[in-house]
């Protein structure tokens, strides 16, 4: 007793600290770990955690706090707390008397005044200094400071708003959001006394804090359940961290940073909370109709295309915090608008213009480049509108030899695809099909100049207006579209639209692109990990939302079709013979053509399809040697016959079967009077034995130049 009258006075006769903060201070400073994002009108679309250092949320007033949890807390951590001036000296007492006899203590002697000191100096929390006695002497000097300037009631909020309880809960709102799933306010006896205990341990183990609880929780009332209070600590510990905000909203960290938010701001965005909130749950929903297709993943993205303004952002479709929008994924078919652009543009093209459709062997570094179409089909000749509209892969990747791959890879650079670093050697032809890396951001703002007839931002001018009305003509001619999808599908809306889907390598991504005369909305589906979807089409995976968002933001006004720029003229045209049906065609004035013919087979160069020149074909030494077999390959062979090393080697109008022999070899098609057509040198390598397997071709597979196959990009 002799040692507390001697610590009151030398207390007594301690100057005051200048510093102490005011509990206006201490509340200002307080930051949440969120972000309130607000939409265009100031509605409030999402509170957003940015700061993974701890939870925290809004500072709460003790009047918004639950009276059982004062009472608790004042039970377990000062019981004086209304009655002394900071330091509880008859605790201080008891606790020398206990630490000099060994005897376990019950409570400890630092008031609550005491540990908000150490909450708002981190000199003197707990464990900053090796004495505890000097430590103890230097927060009992700053609880003096505070009882001198701050209530009893500002002491307790700040002390439940400051305190960590559990993990990374830190404040009585985390805490109670974070354990319970409530507001402070609605904490009931027990509860409280779960919260109270954890005070003095938040990382004890669930039995220890159950009988803590049980305990203050029967010194309150003696009628207080045990059993009751142990099932609710385990069911607050087996919570789950709380759900993200992008499983409601969309919206995630990454999203909120780039806008500027940081923790505890509010910031205002572009965005249209009622289009924001339908658009989740267009997403949610179809992704749940797609899960039995091993789909669980999808993003979208809405675009004012006059101004830009993102209007719908929807990183996610709420299963973490990956962004979708702005990760990077194969684009599949959805880069052949801009390159039937590039080839319009330079007037290499016109709509009207057939494309062959045949089988192509492109050889390359990596070996033979085999582009097919999607159904695998060949439709031997096919307008630039029918390749377009129906996203036939043989006709692109012809498109993109004409066009040029350095001259297309740097068309993708000017209109925003940032993310194409590579030199266009990397892609190869398979660029045509989508084989690079984009972001569903750099996607629609891409189709967004394409709405805009060819400006970006409404200032640079990208794309020729001319080729860019075209190409926006043949997304939005539902008849053209009809070859691969049908005439009734969810591409087709009730008001002019333009769109693209395309589907990347072993569907691993789907996407659907599109604009009106207002908006751009782009859509992805798939897996964040990579695996792939299982039977997933254009039209059946990422269509249906983009086709929902259209119709939500087109429902009080019909989308129009674009005013027709200067330049260009309406051309009856036909095609002999009749590949397709006579139509009125859009031409860039000076290319219009009222007939497009196409020679008959027998007046076509044949050609050797496989193996193509310069190819190599490697012999496996596991596959017995009879059993190794290269299919000879023309087109327009008709009438012709096959010559390998000067040999007759039978009709070219069909395969023919031939045992690879280890050399260089010559093939020819020949025609009756003996002299070549078509000829193709090949190296076989490799040792008689056992195996057959090419790296360019034949019965064993072939190589994919690039990485690239015939379903790297769908429709």
């Amino acid at each position: 007793m002799k040692a507390c009258v001697a610590l009151l006075a030398l207390l007594v006769s301690v100057p005051l600290w200048a510093a102490v903060p005011t509990p206006q201070e201490v509340k200002a400073a307080w930051r949440s770990s969120d972000t309130t994002l607000l939409d265009r009108h100031g509605e409030t679309i999402a509170t957003v955690r940015v700061d993974m250092a701890g939870r925290r949320l809004a500072w709460v007033a003790l009047d918004d706090i639950s009276a059982a949890l004062g009472r608790a807390v004042l039970q377990a951590e000062d019981q004086r707390f209304m009655e002394h001036g900071g330091i509880d000296f008859q605790a201080i007492g008891k606790a020398a008397w206990d630490n000099l006899f060994g005897l376990q203590r019950t409570r400890g002697a630092s008031t609550i005044t005491m540990q908000l000191a150490g909450l708002l100096d981190p000199k003197l929390a707990p464990r900053s200094t090796g004495r505890t006695w000097t430590r103890k002497w230097d927060q009992a000097v700053a609880a003096r400071e505070l009882e001198a300037g701050w209530n009893k009631r500002q002491i307790l909020e700040a002390y439940l708003n400051l305190a960590s309880y559990r993990g990374e809960l830190q404040g009585i709102g985390a805490a109670a959001r974070g354990l319970f799933g409530k507001a402070p306010s609605g904490l009931d006896a027990g509860e409280a006394a779960i919260l109270a205990s954890l005070l003095r341990a938040p990382t004890a183990p669930s039995r220890t804090v159950a009988k803590r609880a049980c305990t203050l929780a029967r010194e309150l009332d003696a009628r207080a359940d045990c059993a009751a209070i142990e099932w609710e600590v385990d069911a607050a510990f087996a919570r789950t961290a709380s759900a993200p905000a992008s499983a409601t909203t969309g919206v995630t960290p990454q999203f909120v940073r780039r806008l500027g938010g940081v923790p505890g701001s509010v910031i205002r965005s572009t965005l249209d909370g009622g289009l924001q909130r339908f658009t989740v749950a267009a997403l949610r929903r179809h992704l749940a109709e797609l899960a039995e297709r091993n789909v669980g993943d999808g993003a979208v993205i809405v675009i004012d295309n006059a101004s830009g303004e993102l209007l719908a952002y929807v990183a996610n479709g709420g299963t973490g915090e990956v962004d979708g929008v702005t990760a990077l994924r194969q684009a599949g078919s959805t880069l052949k608008p801009f390159l039937y652009e590039l080839a319009l543009e330079r007037g290499q093209l016109t709509a009207a213009s057939l494309l062959d459709d045949t089988p192509v062997d492109i050889p390359t570094v990596g070996g033979l480049y085999v582009p097919q179409n999607y159904d695998h089909q060949y439709r031997d000749a096919a307008s630039v509108r029918t390749s377009l509209a129906g996203s036939l892969n043989v006709p692109a990747v012809r498109t993109l030899m004409l066009a040029g791959l350095e001259r297309f890879h740097e068309r993708l650079r000017a209109l925003g695809f940032t993310s194409l670093t590579e030199a266009p050697e990397f892609y190869g032809w398979s660029l045509a099909l989508g084989s690079g890396d984009v972001s569903l951001l750099e996607l629609a703002h891409a189709y967004r100049t394409l709405a805009n007839g060819g400006l970006q931002d409404g200032k640079r001018r990208v794309l020729d207006a001319r080729a860019s009305f075209i190409v926006a003509d043949i997304l939005s001619d539902r008849a053209a579209r009809s070859t691969t999808f049908g005439l009734s599908n969810e591409l087709a809306t009730g008001f002019w639209s333009a769109v693209k889907t395309g589907t990347s390598k072993d569907m691993r991504d789907n996407w659907c692109v599109g604009f009106s005369d207002r908006y751009t909305v782009g859509v992805w589906v798939g897996n964040f990990d990579g695996r792939s979807m299982w039977d997933v089409s254009g039209v059946s995976g990422a269509a249906p939302v983009w086709r929902d968002v259209m119709d939500y933001l087109h429902r009080d006004r019909p989308s129009r079709p674009p005013a027709v720029p200067p330049g260009l003229v309406r051309q009856t045209v036909r095609f002999a013979p009749a590949v397709e049906p006579e139509r009125s065609e859009w031409f860039m004035r000076g290319t219009e053509v009222a007939l497009v013919e196409m020679l008959p087979p027998a007046k076509r160069a044949p050609r050797i399809v496989y193996p193509a020149a310069d190819s190599v074909i490697a012999l496996d030494p596991d596959i017995p040697a009879p059993l190794q077999r290269v299919s000879l390959r023309a087109y327009g062979g008709a009438g012709l016959r096959w010559e390998l090393d000067g040999a007759d080697a039978g009709p070219a109008d069909r395969g023919a079967m031939w045992t690879p022999q280890p050399g260089e070899h010559e093939v020819k098609l020949v025609g009756q009077d003996g002299r070549a057509v078509a000829a193709a040198r090949f190296e076989v390598r490799g040792q008689l034995a056992s195996t057959f397997s090419t790296s360019t071709g034949g019965s064993a597979g072939r190589s994919s130049g690039n990485g690239v196959n015939s379903r790297e990009s769908e429709r």
